[in-house]
């Protein structure tokens, strides 16, 4: 059975339209017109037991949307769903022991109190042993290296800091299925690097269903090898990440540096994304770059020759820009499944 299924899944909200003036609002008072939005359309997927995905799409694509579903946070306009066989929004406490939502722009701890009071505060919650509950913090900020941090009051936590509390507070129950919403937006390098290894090394020892969204490519390049496009409340892809690449990354970048300046014609063999002195990049499609790499070669004497793929957030922004094309084009287009 499935960890996590939606099957389509709806969320429509409608808004009051008022018309200006003093005659608008009075009109208004009688006759009120209404405009709906289709924040999630029509979605359907499933993620197994384990598996770590990537879900992904521009602002108000209804990724945050689709979660609170998942959640039973929201009340869907139509379709159905299930988590861990449950149907989210009847939000039986069965199901709310064994799941998470940790969402990075929302706070889940408390400002007032030191981090470990809150952590205790949500063992209290959940009805946690106390035993298990110390061996859990114990283990977690070892791993995420902030046990001498707990004495802190949350206010006064670094965003970097405060966040590993809130992972630590999301993982305290040992849920099966936990849902990132952004988790490391805002954070530094250093801080996004250290959750990125800390949610790859818990997803592998204990088996967890992780959902995760967000803006950085590089949490999804690193922990995700299957992702879920959305756009426009609508999916348009699911499968494997380098299917992803192969489907829309139609270009490479060749990097060349000759002996000496060379005066050869670029442009006609490519986009010339940068020419400074001996040293040339272009954007070449894949299928010419064996053609473009003899003619490059034949210019004169190369000291360096690189061909790169495109950067992922450079072809995930490519796959949006297509889609939303083909969207005000009023084009139709069923999701397209990739082979797992």
């Amino acid at each position: 059975m499935p960890a996590v299924e939606a099957r389509d899944l709806r969320k429509v909200y409608r808004t009051y339209r008022k018309e200006n003036g003093i005659a608008g609002a009075l009109k208004g008072l009688f006759h009120r017109r209404y405009d709906e939005t289709a924040a999630v359309d029509g979605v359907s997927f499933s993620i197994e037991p384990g598996e770590f995905v990537g879900f992904l799409g521009p602002n108000g694509a209804g990724k945050t949307t689709t979660l609170k579903m998942l959640s039973g946070l929201v009340q869907p306009s139509g379709g159905g769903a299930s988590l861990l066989g449950f149907v989210p929004w009847q939000r039986k406490n069965a199901m709310k022991r064994q799941f998470s939502l940790l969402m990075g722009q929302k706070n889940a701890l408390w400002w007032d109190l030191p981090a470990r009071e809150s952590l205790e505060l949500n063992r209290a919650i959940y009805g946690i042993d106390r035993a298990d509950f110390s061996h859990t913090v114990d283990d977690l900020t070892a791993m995420l290296d902030c046990a001498d941090k707990l004495g802190v009051m949350v206010r006064e936590l670094s965003l970097g800091e405060r966040m590993k509390f809130e992972l630590i507070a999301a993982l305290l129950h040992h849920p099966k299925v936990l849902f990132l919403d952004e988790p490391t937006i805002g954070l530094d390098v250093i801080s996004q690097k250290k959750v990125r290894e800390f949610l790859k090394a818990y997803n592998e020892s204990n088996d967890t269903t992780i959902l995760l969204t967000s803006h950085y490519m590089q949490d999804i390049a690193e922990l995700c090898e299957r992702v879920i496009l959305i756009d426009h409340g609508k999916l348009f892809f699911d499968g494997p990440l380098e299917s992803v690449l192969d489907r829309f990354a139609t270009t490479k970048i060749l990097d060349v540096e000759f002996a000496s300046r060379c005066d050869a014609d670029f442009a006609r063999l490519g986009r010339i994304v940068e020419q400074e002195g001996a040293r040339i990049r272009l954007e070449v499609p894949r299928q010419q770059v064996a053609d473009v790499c003899r003619e490059l070669l034949a210019c004169g004497t190369v000291t360096d020759f690189s061909v790169q793929e495109i950067p992922i957030e450079e072809i995930i922004r490519q796959a949006f820009g297509a889609q939303r094309e083909l969207s005000d084009s009023g084009g139709k287009t069923a999701a397209a499944t990739a082979p797992r």
